[in-house]
């Protein structure tokens, strides 16, 4: 099963707003996180196959 970075980020940010509801503090490490990896599969598309 592979999952495309359209099918991704809708499940990453489900996991990471259920997170942050969980441990408020979190947020700013999560946000950092997903910004990272989003900003890095927008810079290497061929990350995301």
């Amino acid at each position: 099963m592979t999952l495309s970075t359209i099918a991704l980020t809708p499940l990453v940010s489900l996991i990471a707003g259920v997170l942050i509801l969980i441990v408020p503090r979190l947020l700013n490490y999560i946000v950092a996180i997903y910004l990272i990896l989003i900003g890095l599969l927008g810079l290497f598309p061929s990350l995301a196959h």
